[in-house]
């Protein structure tokens, strides 16, 4: 066999989200935002003795790493896309990413919520006009990154999802992964804003610590949820009810039936199958793939065929 006809046969592995280079790009713009803010509060703190902005500034330095993280990883699945030791291609790259990002966030709710209960018990003196001119700076510098973040990414914090019941082909756990972390960053500084003008003008100091308890909580939250959802994708947890019964559907007809199915994720949008078919009238592999044809998020396909007489 000539290797030119092997060629002809043979098919890529490239199984990026299909805004990959455009994610990419808004995720660096971000962490250059993120970083530039993060260098003048620790600058500022530092110059101006004022510990509220180094504590912003160090806090920050944490989500401009988790950004960073999702930007090479963005990077380094783009440039080795075609690399042949990659046996199903960097897709899933993002959804590694997506996974460390989530243990970050996961650290972060941890100190938010380690300081604030400390500083319930152990009241410390506020600036207010310096510390809420911080945190107002800082929730432009968040809300510009969540809108940029914001057009690449599915929402799917919003609301919890059951893997087996809904399909989320497109989600990108990379992308997702950084907009969170924008998002907490908004977060906590509104909560603090809130608290500090509720201290400010009605003595309610205890406020404070208070919101950033139910801060943390809520970023813990969202940290988990990412932690399960790019977790199961590392693990090669069926993605979906529905798309292995659309791939039962359409094969087992006639003398045909699944012996053996395994479907998972290869990146955002992509997918791959082994299906492993018995029949006692079996027709040739190309039949089967044809089938197969048209589902959505279907990418990579494998199909062996055994020959079983008798009922089956």
């Amino acid at each position: 066999m000539h290797s030119n006809t092997l060629q002809a046969w043979g098919h890529d592995h490239v199984f990026l989200g299909a805004g990959h280079d455009r994610n990419e790009r808004r995720t660096w713009l971000v962490v250059g935002l993120t970083a530039a803010m993060m260098i003048v509060e620790i600058v500022g703190g530092t110059v101006f003795g004022s510990m509220a902005l180094l504590a912003d500034g160090w806090h920050m330095s944490t989500h401009a790493g988790a950004l960073a993280i999702a930007a090479f990883a963005y990077r380094y699945a783009r440039k080795h896309a075609r690399d042949p030791r990659f046996a199903f291609g960097t897709g899933k790259l993002g959804d590694l990413a997506g996974f460390t990002s989530a243990i970050v966030l996961a650290l972060v709710a941890l100190m938010i919520g380690y300081e604030s209960v400390v500083r319930l018990f152990n009241p410390v003196a506020i600036h207010y006009t310096e510390a809420t001119a911080i945190a107002v700076v800082g929730l432009g510098v968040n809300l510009l990154s969540a809108w940029l973040l914001g057009g690449g990414h599915h929402h799917g914090h919003d609301h919890d999802r059951e893997h087996d019941d809904h399909d989320h082909h497109h989600d990108d756990h990379n992308m997702r992964a950084a907009y969170l972390h924008v998002l907490a960053d908004a977060l906590t500084s509104v909560l603090a804003i809130v608290g500090l003008l509720a201290a400010r003008f009605y003595g309610w100091t205890w406020l404070d610590p208070v919101i950033g308890v139910v801060g943390a909580l809520v970023i813990a939250h969202w940290a988990w949820k990412l932690i399960r959802d790019a977790g199961a994708v590392l693990l090669d947890a069926a993605p979906s009810r529905h798309l292995s019964a659309a791939i039962r559907e359409r094969l087992e007809a006639g003398h045909d039936s699944i012996a053996d199915l395994h479907v998972w994720r290869l990146g955002p949008g992509h997918h791959a199958a082994i299906v492993s078919l018995v029949s006692d009238a079996p027709e040739p592999v190309d039949a089967y793939k044809a089938r197969l044809a048209g589902i959505e998020g279907l990418s990579h396909v494998t199909v062996e065929v055994h020959r079983c007489t008798g009922t089956h």
